[in-house]
């Protein structure tokens, strides 16, 4: 690595095989990796965000980029009204820049309990459980009157 790059982690649609990944052209990859178990991470919809001071190691890659290619994915990500870019600590005790969204700003957004974004909403590869409550049966019921 270069003394210009700056290792960038990222944990969703930026990673390989997602939808914004060509953000990241430019960028050499450096692996997989994973924080420690202090963050959370969210589901924002499009994209997801990395929130400190939740109980989840979150799974991500590691990407050394230019300076240049960084200060277009900051604005790409709105650096710094929505995320923010941080430093970030990782498993194995290296550190790493980050975009992180503030708890407040999290409020009510669905969690990705797994750490994983690809794991999220029965993406590919995905673990699906079947949910039987009372309270998911009786949904169903309500809104599939065929069941």
């Amino acid at each position: 690595m270069t003394t210009h790059e700056i290792v960038l982690f990222v944990y969703d649609n930026l990673m390989t095989g997602e939808d914004q990944h060509e953000w990241l052209a430019s960028a050499r990859p450096l692996g997989v990796a994973t924080t420690t178990p202090q963050y959370a991470l969210v589901d924002l919809g499009t994209s997801g965000a990395l929130v400190q001071g939740g109980l989840i190691a979150v799974t991500g890659e590691l990407y050394a980029i230019a300076p240049a290619a960084l200060a277009a994915l900051d604005v790409h990500r709105g650096h710094p009204v929505l995320h923010r870019r941080a430093t970030i600590r990782l498993a194995d005790g290296r550190e790493a820049e980050a975009y992180l969204l503030s708890m407040e700003q999290a409020a009510g957004c669905r969690r990705v309990r797994e750490g994983d974004w690809r794991k999220r909403r029965g993406a590919p590869g995905a673990v699906r459980t079947r949910d039987n409550s009372p309270l998911v049966s009786w949904a169903k019921r309500r809104f599939d009157p065929s069941r």
